[in-house]
């Protein structure tokens, strides 16, 4: 097999994050007496979580200032008297109890056993440890790097740098990066020099902003790609 170590990206990727999302955002506002708040607030809410996900790419905010400021944002556009501070925090509670795997992960993490398999991912430490640990998978993956706990995140190099150190790689043409955004996964490992696989289930198009080395849009298709490779390689 060409590649020795897969890192995968977890939300979008691996699990569901559009599931985890919208039932931790029904819970915590339903919790504070708003049960409609999938019709009233969320098209507010993600649409300032994607700006607020693109700043902290950009290294314009960080995961601390996320937590709060999504909703302080959305309560401030809809006249709401609510504690944004403790709202982020419950939201994070919610979140971590969420585990909808994406069809197809569980064979396919099988097939690489053997084979050096890490989690590299833009979010919350507490959260996504407690997913893993919820979906069972956690003894699949030698380690689970979280930005919150690296102090960087995906595309800037240095989140790379901090993972190849601590998992002792030496050669990068050994390493994929797997995962569904192009604007952190695919022009992270871009920028890294690694070879990069963009799963787009969605067949999305490809703006040109990113270049995988491959594009699949499901895990079957994954583990063609595998399989062609270890025959080439």
């Amino acid at each position: 097999m060409k590649y020795d170590v897969f890192l995968f990206d977890l939300d979008d990727t691996l699990m569901d994050f559009g599931e985890t999302e919208k039932n931790a955002f029904t819970n915590v506002f339903t919790t504070h007496g708003f049960p409609n708040a999938l019709a009233d607030y969320r098209g507010t809410y993600r649409a300032v979580s994607t700006v607020l996900w693109e700043d902290l790419e950009q290294g314009r905010t960080t995961l601390a200032d996320l937590k709060t400021e999504r909703f302080r944002r959305v309560f401030l556009e809809h006249g709401l008297k609510m504690d944004a501070e403790t709202f982020g925090q419950m939201y994070l509670d919610y979140l971590g109890k969420e585990v909808h795997l994406i069809d197809g992960v569980t064979t396919m993490l099988q097939s690489l056993k053997g084979k050096r398999i890490a989690v590299l991912t833009n979010g919350f430490k507490d959260v996504q440890l407690a997913r893993i640990a919820a979906s069972g998978l956690t003894e699949t993956f030698e380690a689970i790097f979280t930005s919150e706990e690296i102090g960087f995140q995906k595309p800037q190099p240095e989140i790379f740098e901090h993972v190849f150190k601590q998992l002792a790689i030496k050669d990068k043409s050994r390493v994929l990066m797997v995962g569904d955004s192009l604007s952190s996964d695919i022009r992270g490992g871009n920028n890294f020099g690694i070879d990069t696989c963009w799963y787009n289930p969605k067949r999305k198009e490809n703006s040109g902003l990113a270049k995988p080395t491959y594009e699949i849009h499901d895990w079957e298709e994954f583990q063609s790609i595998i399989t062609q490779t270890t025959a080439s390689s």
